[in-house]
């Protein structure tokens, strides 16, 4: 009796794993989709590129749900997170990757984007006032140790506007992290797939100010731009965003936040297979303290469970 029970929380877990594991392979390969829709000459700009996209799944996700009669109606406390979430996780986050990566190679996008689950627990910190552990406080400096050696390189060879890139990408973690804390601790009890369309929809508002800010000119994307930017709404904003949403929901965020492990050496591999980026020292070893940074912080949210 006890072995079938046993079988059965298995299972279980494991159908609960799904969201995670899309996470870890899909979007470790949106930074490559991001990087061909808005390298120079492709004809989509960073922030109406983020729009479109955002705008186009959110409108599909809330026509489904309509069609599909699901609750659609947030009273005022759901709303405003959803607000919240959709503009720093999308409208700050995403769009400030997609705008750093006009001169930033996808790879070291999604590395420095990893220090995500060291914001997180920062903001956490910060919300509880708890002070951090000798093994946190150690973890967090490793992590952040990482995050330097990452963009030294960029800091010291690159022009002004590659050391903004490398700016630019650190708040897109910070924001995402501070977005992804209040769904933690707020979640909505609207459907996570319709939330997930409510939180497209006002990132892909606030991507279209960001827009008419910049003065972007009007798109005129290749084929090969078009087919990333499909890629990215199917699969990087349908699939894979309305998947963590649903993991935020159902799992703990330590949990979730381990797509940060695998994401960047997808990133990486993909980018250095078909972009021909390359992979330095630098990157080695910025990225082996990184990973180790997140592992102690992970490690001691276990130890406290």
């Amino acid at each position: 009796m006890t072995a079938k029970l046993s079988e059965v929380n298995k299972s279980i877990s494991l159908a609960r794993l799904i969201p995670v594991l899309i996470l870890y392979f899909v979007w470790g390969s949106t930074y490559l989709a991001i990087r061909i829709v808005v390298r120079e000459g492709s004809g989509f700009p960073p922030f109406a590129a983020a729009s479109s996209r955002f705008l186009a799944a959110g409108t599909l996700i809330i026509v489904w749900g309509v069609l599909a009669k699901r609750r659609m109606k947030p009273n005022r406390d759901e709303l405003l997170t959803m607000a919240l979430a959709g503009v720093l996780m999308l409208a700050l986050g995403n769009g400030m990757v997609n705008w750093a990566e006009q001169r930033t190679d996808s790879g070291l996008a999604a590395l420095l984007v990893a220090a995500v689950p060291i914001w997180t627990i920062l903001i956490e910190a910060a919300q509880d006032r708890n002070l951090p552990s000798v093994l946190l406080a150690g973890s967090i400096l490793v992590g952040f140790g990482g995050i330097a050696l990452l963009a030294v390189p960029g800091m010291i060879q690159g022009e002004p506007a590659e050391v903004l890139s490398i700016l630019a990408l650190l708040l897109a973690g910070f924001t995402w992290a501070l977005g992804s804390a209040r769904q933690s601790r707020r979640p909505v009890s609207l459907d996570p797939i319709i939330s997930s369309g409510y939180q497209m929809l006002f990132g892909g508002v606030g991507l279209i100010l960001f827009s008419a800010l910049n003065r972007e000119p009007f798109p005129a994307p290749r084929t090969d731009a078009w087919l990333a930017w499909g890629y990215l709404v199917v699969f990087g904003s349908i699939t894979a965003f309305t998947a963590y949403v649903i993991a935020l929901k159902t799992l703990p965020i330590q949990l979730v936040m381990t797509y940060t492990y695998i994401n960047p050496v997808i990133a990486v591999l993909l980018g250095w297979l078909i972009l021909g980026e390359t992979i330095t020292w630098w990157t080695v070893g910025g990225t082996a303290l990184v990973l180790l940074g997140v592992a102690g912080v992970f490690r001691e949210r276990r130890r406290k469970s």
